[in-house]
């Protein structure tokens, strides 16, 4: 359990699992699914929670890393809408052109990146 706290700020409490004033509350019949003992050490199921608090999970089990994303509350309204956010460019004539001047119709938007 230091090491979840060490990883994540996270800490297992009474009500829930906890990082500052921020706490998820652990579904009592399904308490064992995040929370088991072996032997003298007690282990918490990241994974399980991550599931719980709607957290995007990758793992490379070759490698032994895993990520875990921002959960839909830290990641803001534009991917949960599917709606890009406005911005403004140049075309190859140097004309300025806006996102917003083409709501309602439908835009191929065609990027490249050389890094």
């Amino acid at each position: 359990m230091n090491d979840l706290k060490r990883a994540t700020r996270f800490v297992v409490k009474p009500q829930g699992v906890c990082r500052d004033e921020l706490c998820f509350p652990l579904p009592g019949k399904r308490k064992a699914e995040f929370i088991s003992k072996r032997g003298a050490v007690t282990w918490f199921n990241l994974t399980a929670f991550a599931a719980l608090v709607k957290q995007p999970v990758a793992r490379d089990d070759k490698n032994g890393v895993w990520y875990f994303g921002k959960r839909a509350d830290e990641r803001g309204t534009y991917l949960a809408s599917l709606e890009a956010p406005n911005f403004t460019l140049p075309d190859i004539n140097g004309k300025m052109h806006s996102l917003a001047e083409y709501r309602g119709k439908k835009v191929l938007l065609v990027t490249w990146a050389s890094w």
